[in-house]
């Protein structure tokens, strides 16, 4: 079913971008960093300082240094009493903005007053020295401090000034003057930064039985089960079918930990004493890094573990020497994939343990030039603003890319590089508005601009794919385009024989096909692994924020959703209208719509059934040439995210509303119960549908079944004569018989429907004994 395509506005644009790749330079820059267009940026780093006057009446001074270019100034921060500084600082200031033909360095003291100038160095911007990595950096030098009349001051202060791009090694940490409104609180929220997922493990504990229970409650029966914790993670066994102090249970329990271990797990025994209440009867802590590390699905040895009990006496706590014991296999799974992303955009399907990786196939890179069009996310001053960074995730690794403050057609031009082990792997970036750039409140967030997938197997290996994607996010009020994201993008293949042979592997490592997870514990354990990894990154400095981290794996994905829902449906109907054309085509057929493609249709079915041992050829060769001929029409960009395929611009206010809600609901009852019904009447029809193809599955099974006895003898008496019947004729005649059967002219038809279809609708079905 060939929807409609969706506006310009939300389509996917391709750009031509001043990068060095596919370019004939000069620049040793065009073979490292070429996937973005090179900013020239004027570096100032400032080292230290020695023999400074002191300027107060105790002899000392509070030093700082003021590196001012034109209208931008930046600030070193100051020491007190000290006349032989250290800073070490670098401040960056963009060529494209620079007024100035000097560069003034003012080294001045701290004062309550008025600060006190120390000394200066002036640099003219056309004797500066241009450095290109992999130059090693420029060595600092002292420079004699001046006054003002130009004549020597006491002191020196040791500098380094040099052009450069965004290639540098200083670039990331620098002070940048396109972000000099930042106050020095906020400087490390908006530096660009890389960062690795914590390493995930799924931790499986067969708790197998337990023994010399001793229960308060001596005269009733034990309803014992096993309680574990690990970090916020909470699991339990059924209660034990042996109601004695010797239980068993023999089952697992799986959670999801994140190297360093932290935290310990915790096993306690617990009777089942009242409706609500339970009796600990025992526990045990086990560190979790002398757990062994199993790789297969060779079982691990078990163990007994005492059990502790505490008992109050006059107050105090006191262990009982005699100690149950439970039995237990515990393991760290090496050999399976911990999935932290929604299954169809992974990033990832390596298993946890290193050494069962395959080598790479090659490289991703990734340039993210710039942004333009952005919307206003926030006020400020009574006018609207944008702070917008971007975040990229592939693999264990993230970036971050430094913060544009202010700016609406923010200009990034980072390059990235991630390591490739399989093609099947979806790329994500995201664009986010910095809330804490002006020193935001603890609860202030940053919001989603929007984000872009790209799937690998869809790129051509060595191509540069530069193109502007759309920004789009969902809201309440319906789709909204926020800006565009130009994009630079290359995979480059480093074995085409294993990137080829990578197809014939399993998608995911093969213990999940060996000891599978039920879909259930996959999606509890997905859940857990996402809040593991957000609330790791957002303890990193800068933070990764919870939320940016939650939108980038999809939290939410699993959500009902009744425009998704729709949108689903429609690729369903989407993968088989080929099938519905093919059953419409051949009705033609059978219906002489056209006689010569009819008849040429008889001519190639008697020549197959004379010659069946060209049936598979002949299909195979059919898809051969179907595949050759789409080649012309192949997609030449990336996918993108598709409005219309959404079902994003045509949904309804009601349904996005009910989208956004939170879980559980926080809506008026009156509207809860219209969406109840709602839901009910759409189940209905899906409960109708299930029925239905019951019915159709159990008519089949009572033809055999003597469930009505005249329709068994019928078909049994017709199995036995048809059999004969095929015993004694060849099979080609039997073949061309029923061919020509099929495509018979429509003189040789009724409308009625075939004998064989009125025979199965009246076979009897089990819905009559439905209530």
């Amino acid at each position: 079913m060939q929807k409609p395509p969706q506006s310009m506005d939300f389509a996917l644009k391709e750009t031509s971008p001043k990068i060095g790749a596919g370019a004939v330079t000069g620049d040793k820059l065009s073979s490292t960093y070429d996937l973005v267009e090179q900013m020239q940026y004027l570096y100032v780093r400032v080292v230290k300082a020695k023999d400074l006057p002191g300027k107060d009446v105790t002899g000392g001074c509070d030093p700082y240094v003021e590196v001012k270019l034109g209208n931008y100034k930046g600030v070193t921060k100051h020491f007190e009493k000290k006349n032989n500084p250290e800073w070490n600082q670098v401040f960056a200031f963009s060529k494209e903005r620079i007024q100035a033909s000097v560069l003034e360095v003012y080294v001045k003291d701290k004062d309550v007053v008025a600060d006190d100038l120390i000394g200066r160095a002036l640099f003219d911007l056309n004797e500066i020295p241009k450095r290109i990595p992999p130059d090693s950096p420029l060595a600092p030098q002292w420079y004699r401090l001046e006054d003002r009349k130009g004549d020597k001051a006491k002191g020196e202060l040791m500098l380094a000034v040099w052009m450069g791009t965004q290639a540098d090694e200083a670039f990331p940490e620098a002070w940048h003057s396109d972000a000099a409104s930042v106050g020095p609180d906020a400087v490390a929220s908006i530096r660009s930064k890389v960062y690795l997922s914590p390493k995930l493990w799924y931790v499986r504990v067969n708790v197998i039985e337990a023994q010399d229970l001793v229960p308060n409650d001596k005269s009733r029966f034990p309803e014992v089960f096993v309680k574990a914790m690990l970090g916020n993670q909470a699991l339990r066994t059924r209660i034990s079918q042996s109601k004695t102090t010797n239980p068993m249970w023999n089952e697992d329990l799986m959670f999801v930990v994140a190297e360093p271990f932290e935290e310990p797990l915790v096993l306690s025994v617990e009777d089942r004493v009242g409706g609500n209440k339970d009796e600990t009867l025992g526990k045990c802590v086990i560190p979790l890094h002398i757990v062994q590390r199993r790789l297969d699905h060779r079982p691990v040895n078990s163990r007994w573990l005492n059990l502790e009990k505490h008992v109050i006496v006059d107050g105090e706590k006191k262990e009982i020497k005699f100690a149950s014991r439970i039995h237990l296999r515990i393991c760290l799974e090496g050999g399976y994939h911990v999935l932290d992303e929604s299954t169809h955009y992974s990033s990832d399907l390596r298993p946890t343990a290193k050494q069962l990786w395959r080598p790479s196939i090659g490289i991703l890179e990734l340039g993210i030039l710039s942004a333009h069009g952005l919307m206003p996310m926030k006020t400020k001053d009574g006018r609207g603003t944008t702070d917008a960074y971007c975040v990229a995730k592939y693999g264990q690794k993230w970036i971050r890319t430094r913060t544009i403050v202010d700016n609406f057609m923010p200009r990034w031009n980072e390059q990235y590089t991630w390591e490739v082990f399989d093609t099947c792997t979806v790329i994500t970036v995201g664009v986010f508005d910095n809330g804490h750039v002006h020193g935001g409140a603890g609860g202030a967030r940053d919001a989603r601009i929007g984000k872009v997938r790209i799937r690998l197997s869809t790129l051509e290996a060595d191509r540069v794919y530069t193109h502007s994607y759309p920004l789009l996010v969902l809201h309440p009020s319906g789709v909204k385009k926020t800006g565009e994201i130009q994009l630079a993008l290359r995979f480059t293949c480093s074995s085409l024989i294993n990137m080829l042979h990578m197809y014939s592997h399993p998608l995911l490592p093969k213990m999940h096909y060996i000891h599978p997870l039920s879909v259930i514990q996959l999606d509890v354990l997905r859940h857990q692994a996402m809040q593991i990894v957000s609330t790791r990154l957002s303890r990193a400095e800068p933070p990764l924020r919870k939320e940016v981290v939650e939108y980038m794996l999809d939290v939410d994905s699993h959500m009902w959703s009744m425009r998704r829902s729709k949108a689903n449906f429609f690729r369903i109907m989407g993968v088989l209208s080929g099938l519905i054309a093919v059953g419409k085509w051949f009705d033609q057929i059978c219906n002489w719509r056209n006689p010569l493609t009819t008849i040429l249709i008889h001519i190639l079915f008697i020549i197959l059934v004379l010659y069946p041992e060209l049936i598979l050829p002949t299909i195979f060769l059919y898809l051969f040439l179907i595949g050759i001929w789409n080649y012309r029409w192949r997609a030449r960009h990336p996918p993108h995210m598709d409005t219309r395929l959404s079902h994003a611009d045509a949904a309804h206010p009601d349904e996005l509303d009910e989208e956004f809600d939170t879980f559980p609901t926080s809506r008026p009852s009156d509207i809860v119960r219209m969406r109840y019904d709602r839901l009910r009447s759409i189940a209905g029809r899906v409960q109708t549908v299930i029925g239905d193809l019951a019915t159709q599955g159990e008519r089949f099974q009572s033809l055999l079944s003597w469930r009505d006895p005249r329709a068994t003898t019928l078909f049994v008496t017709f199995c036995l004569i048809a059999a004969l019947v095929l015993y004694v004729t060849p099979f080609q005649v039997v073949a061309l018989l029923a061919g020509i059967y099929v495509l018979r002219h429509p003189r040789f038809r009724h409308k009625l429907p075939s004998t064989p279809l009125n025979f199965f609708r009246r076979l009897p079905a089990r819905s009559d004994s439905m209530l």
